[in-house]
């Protein structure tokens, strides 16, 4: 008997009985891919303008503040587009100081030219434009993706996709699919602005004393009365700049108010409470105006400086809202607003309808490899049969295992795999022919094919998991599904291919008398 025989033959049935532990039932273990699945498929488009514009009127009013910090009264700053400022009323007499503040703040961003009689119009140069848009875009993907993830969605996919500035996201097996888009959607742009007037019930009774005319470096925001038994709409005049921005936040959770209603609490990072600090130091018992998208949540007096970095948002929040403020908060707000340019829904009936025309085709294809094997190689094709139905065994209970996503192109995948068997079986069949036609005896010829054929296996699944390797770290959703099916296939074809295949030679071989030359193959 061969040597270690026993023990080859455990090996075998160990790895064979574990894999079919771990991913049955599939329809339970195995998770499948939106094409599969079912779920949602969206297209977005990133309007990358306003994130040139947040850079534009950034630094517009850090110029205005430094000019102000160093005594150089200007006419006005204004934003003309969203890439470009005007300033104009500069002095001639301090005309070169204005110049060297403008080039040490914002030169690096924009360009400055004159336009005579103390105007000078800032324009954003293409270079950094371009680079601001591209940022806008990955980072509209991080926030996405932190987003989605939080939902608790199985392997979503959200990546570039066609024009520079659109986004693909796919969500297999998701429900509520509005939700989804909601989240993904929300600019989540949080501010604390100081309140320089209001509130007023209408925006004219708020501008009646400035002429009917927004003050510059103010702006006018609605807002909601926190009072819950009059929750009427309200207006603010606040500065232009925010005290404290999203960007401030480390974290965010659930909480209630003083009215035990659903609230937003949120922590500051050390650099934003220290902004908070200042802010609040400087304005005891004026009102700070927490803003979210462009609307006041809530309002309260600054009774005291404060120093903790904890702060809350309140208004009329549901629970599900709260919930989801807290997400998008904790994800970070995105660099830009977004549009969706496409939004389908992909069924679970066309899903199963595609497992199933899968699993027939992979059914199918085993089986005629199977005839084929019998014909051409006798009983060694029933050799080939059980080291490719291993193969297809095993692969299965590794995706199931490391909770690998099963595509429409993975199921391919597999098929490509039973092709991947049938080659690695026909070489070492191929070279054992040879080696019995040169007079060895069966035994001999088993073990010079396998040895000899070793190399070559080796080499070319080498190769071709390199490629599997480069498709997904390059490619996306279906294109990663076909490159995991193919990569974890690779390697139990080596093991079924060299191992299984040869350990039932050996065992085929064991029963037979030690010179016998007569082989089926």
């Amino acid at each position: 008997m061969y040597k270690n025989l026993r023990w080859k033959l455990l090996v075998i049935a160990g790895l064979t009985a574990l894999a079919i532990g771990v991913s049955y039932p599939p329809s339970e273990k195995v998770r499948l891919g939106l094409d599969l699945k079912g779920g949602v498929h969206l297209v977005l488009q990133v309007q990358t303008e306003d994130a040139l514009k947040v850079e534009t009127d950034t630094s517009r009013d850090q110029l205005a503040t430094e000019l102000a910090s160093a005594g150089i009264t200007i006419g006005g700053v204004r934003s003309t587009s969203t890439r470009e400022f005007v300033v104009d009323g500069v002095p001639p007499a301090n005309d070169p100081q204005f110049r060297t503040i403008a080039d040490q703040w914002v030169g690096a961003t924009f360009d400055r030219v004159s336009q005579g009689a103390g105007a000078y119009a800032f324009q954003m140069r293409p270079g950094v434009a371009r680079q601001l848009a591209e940022d806008a875009v990955t980072q509209a993907i991080d926030t996405i993706e932190r987003r989605v993830n939080a939902l608790g969605v199985s392997e979503p996919t959200v990546a570039r996709y066609g024009q520079e500035d659109q986004i693909v996201v796919q969500l297999p097996g998701l429900r509520d699919v509005n939700r989804a888009k909601q989240i993904i959607q929300t600019t989540a742009m949080l501010e604390l602005k100081l309140v320089e007037d209001g509130p007023y019930p209408d925006q004219a009774t708020l501008l009646q004393k400035y002429t009917g005319q927004v003050p510059p470096g103010m702006q006018v925001v609605p807002g909601v009365s926190d009072d819950p038994r009059n929750p009427a709409t309200e207006f603010y005049l606040v500065r232009d700049t925010a005290a404290v921005s999203g960007t401030d936040v480390r974290n965010a959770r659930v909480s209630t108010d003083e009215y035990n209603r659903p609230a937003v609490a949120f922590t500051l990072t050390s650099e934003g409470s220290t902004k908070f600090s200042r802010v609040t130091a400087a304005n005891v018992n004026r009102l700070l105006a927490i803003i979210l998208d462009g609307q006041v949540r809530s309002a309260p007096v600054i009774q005291e400086a404060i120093s903790t970095a904890e702060a809350r948002i309140t208004g009329t929040f549901t629970q599900q809202e709260v919930q989801d403020l807290a997400l998008v908060l904790r994800s970070g707000a995105l660099p830009a607003s977004l549009t969706y340019q496409e939004s389908r829904e992909v069924g679970p009936t066309l899903g199963q309808d595609s497992v199933r025309a899968g699993v027939i085709a992979s059914v199918t294809g085993l089986a005629f490899v199977t005839l084929f094997m019998l014909v051409y190689y006798q009983l060694a094709g029933v050799n080939a049969f059980v080291s490719i139905t291993l193969n297809l065994v095993i692969l299965l209970g590794f995706m199931a295992y490391l909770d690998a996503v099963m595509t429409l192109p993975g199921i391919a995948g597999f098929i490509l795999t039973i092709g991947m068997g049938v080659d690695s079986n026909v070489l070492i069949f191929e070279r054992i022919r040879e080696e019995l036609a040169n007079k060895k005896s069966a035994r001999q010829a088993v073990a010079a094919g396998f040895d000899r054929v070793f190399v070559t296996i080796i080499d070319t699944h080498v190769a071709s998991l390199i490629a599997a390797g480069f498709l997904f770290q390059f490619g996306t959703g279906s294109i990663r599904g076909f490159a995991t099916t193919l990569f974890f296939g690779l390697i139990t074809n080596v093991f079924t291919a060299v191992f299984v295949s040869r350990t039932l030679f050996e065992f085929m071989l064991s029963r037979r008398p030690a010179g016998a030359t007569q082989l089926s193959v």
